[in-house]
């Protein structure tokens, strides 16, 4: 029999080959279990046990990390042993692994003024802003990953204000824009004088374009206007995913919809922003609710 570190490197063949996941999926997979056979010791499939794993569960907890982390590494450990599964080999039953609850704090979204002053905080007219500006309008409008604006085309179809965007498990699905978003990316092309066939692209001190702009970049530039806009917090991308996703719920749009917008395989991985939403059920309680007994 195979040991589980070997068995892990089948699995992660198996994740990019057959499942025709990210080699970022990959990697951070990788990470995760290798995590879990470090701290547990476990050589073979039969060592993995309830015991073993609720003793790694206690070791993530008390290193201080994030319930919704710590369902990462849940999940690509009951991802794993589906794989046992397949493959016919005994381990603990992946059924037997519940996810950690994730708190209401722990999905981050921007207040709707904090949203606004954010949008509007790149200020001037220099490729830099008009930049900055047209990425923060795109990832509120379209709802994607970094690393998707990341990849975008500069050869868009503005006047549809439709994108194909190729997501995780190359899956490709479409989303759009809106027109402050497309007015924002017109604004930025118009200074282009490159040929890069990139849409956002990294700028150096002197204001040259020098490459396709990358993921840390976005993440430095939205914390930095955050900072900028008086949001006391730190702001991270993902959150305006985040907000993406509530705003169209709150405004009466279906699950299945936001799901497909977001480019989520499971329509679980998006009712949790459902709770988020919680706060509207307030208002129509208090709107409709027992009207009848206030005008007797």
């Amino acid at each position: 029999m195979a040991s589980v570190k070997e068995l892990c490197k089948e699995y992660l063949d198996y994740l990019e080959i057959e499942k025709n996941r990210s080699l970022k999926t990959r990697e951070n997979y990788e990470r995760y279990l290798a995590l879990f056979v470090k701290e547990t010791g476990v050589k073979s499939p039969a060592d993995i046990t309830d015991a073993v794993v609720r003793s790694f569960r206690v070791t993530l907890s008390r290193r201080g990390m994030k319930k919704i982390t710590q369902s990462y590494y849940v999940i690509a450990l009951r991802n794993l042993l589906k794989y046992f599964v397949k493959r016919g080999i005994k381990s603990l039953a992946p059924e037997t692994i519940e996810l950690p609850k994730i708190a209401r704090r722990d999905i981050e979204v921007l207040e709707y003024k904090e949203l606004v002053r954010l949008l509007s905080a790149p200020r001037g007219d220099s490729l830099r802003a008009l930049r900055d500006r047209a990425i923060l309008e795109v990832l509120f409008s379209t709802g994607l990953r970094v690393s998707e604006v990341c990849a975008l085309s500069r050869y868009l179809d503005l006047e549809r204000g439709e994108l194909s965007v190729r997501g995780k498990g190359e899956k490709i699905r479409v989303v759009f824009l809106s027109e402050s978003a497309r007015a924002a990316i017109k604004d930025y092309l118009k200074k282009r004088v490159d040929a890069d066939e990139a849409l956002f692209v990294s700028i150096g001190k002197s204001g040259k374009v020098l490459d396709r702009i990358i993921p840390r970049t976005i993440q430095r530039l939205v914390d930095h206007y955050a900072r900028v806009a008086g949001i006391a917090k730190h702001v991270h991308p993902h959150e305006l995913r985040h907000s993406f996703a509530t705003d169209l719920l709150i405004n009466g749009a279906d699950l299945r919809s936001v799901q497909e917008l977001l480019g989520h395989a499971n329509i679980a991985t998006t009712q949790v922003y459902t709770h988020l939403t919680n706060k509207e059920l307030r208002e129509v309680h208090e709107a409709f609710h027992a009207r009848r007994r206030k005008t007797e």
